[in-house]
């Protein structure tokens, strides 16, 4: 765990954590051999991941993204369809290095380094039986750049407590606020 993050994967990689364990297991490669198998190696730790999150759920899930562009950061949103948490563990094409986690509150989170900047991603499930007029709104809200925390939880839920489940660690519940009398 990193600043409260349980990191999933990452493709934002150093040489010197891998050193070790690679010049014992491959000796007669290269630095620059081990430093080319260490990626290879991470990219196959991707699929394990997939494969690891393979978690069906029972709605879409909704990727709420904070963009960094060319002209400035920009809210955004697309739907997972298949609803499947292992589909979150894709990027575009002009990503270069992804960090997929779960933060503190329990939100499978993604930043994802790019030429222009940083993307955020914030993975959400919708929540069962919240209205398709509900889902639009927040969709519109998040589209507009108004959408808020409260606005996203309304319609949504978070996806840390099926990832911490397979991996095995804990999310800290949120404590209802004690009213003073």
């Amino acid at each position: 765990m990193k600043d409260g993050r349980h990191i999933i994967w990452s493709n934002d990689i150093d040489y010197d954590d891998w050193r070790e364990d690679l010049e014992e297991q491959y000796p007669d490669l290269t630095e620059a051999e081990r430093m080319e198998l260490m990626y290879e190696l991470n990219g196959d730790y991707l699929d394990d991941e997939r494969s690891n999150l393979d978690i069906q759920l029972s709605r879409p899930i909704l990727v709420v993204g904070d963009l960094g562009l060319w002209n400035g950061r920009r809210m955004g949103y697309k739907e997972i369809p298949s609803g499947n948490i292992r589909d979150c563990l894709y990027n575009e094409r002009d990503i270069d290095y992804s960090t997929w986690y779960v933060d503190k509150n329990g939100d499978f989170r993604c930043d994802a380094i790019h030429h222009d900047g940083t993307n955020h991603y914030l993975y959400r499930a919708y929540k069962d039986g919240v209205s398709d007029t509900q889902i639009e709104n927040l969709k519109e809200k998040i589209y507009r750049g108004i959408a808020t925390r409260a606005d996203i939880t309304r319609v949504t839920r978070r996806l840390g407590d099926e990832i911490a489940h397979v991996y095995g660690f804990l999310i800290p519940r949120r404590q209802a606020p004690v009213q003073e009398r």
